[in-house]
């Protein structure tokens, strides 16, 4: 799925992302613990792994979305 970096908070590595189907989604430090990513801007592209689905789901990863 993919998403675009809603807020971001660089001292907790914590913030939200808006998906592309208009949900926003908080995501934790554990969410971008073992990728690449130290630090996002508001409006960068983002792809994430989720968990759950509805009212539980969940970013359980944050990546940087990269063209195919």
């Amino acid at each position: 799925m993919q998403a675009t970096v809603s807020r971001y908070d660089g001292e907790t590595f914590s913030g939200s992302v808006l998906t592309d189907t208009g949900i926003e989604l908080p995501f934790t430090v554990h969410a971008v613990a073992d990728t690449p990513v130290r630090h996002l801007r508001v409006g960068q592209r983002v792809r994430l792994v989720t968990t759950g689905s509805g009212a539980s789901l969940a970013v359980s990863k944050v990546e940087f979305a990269t063209e195919l």
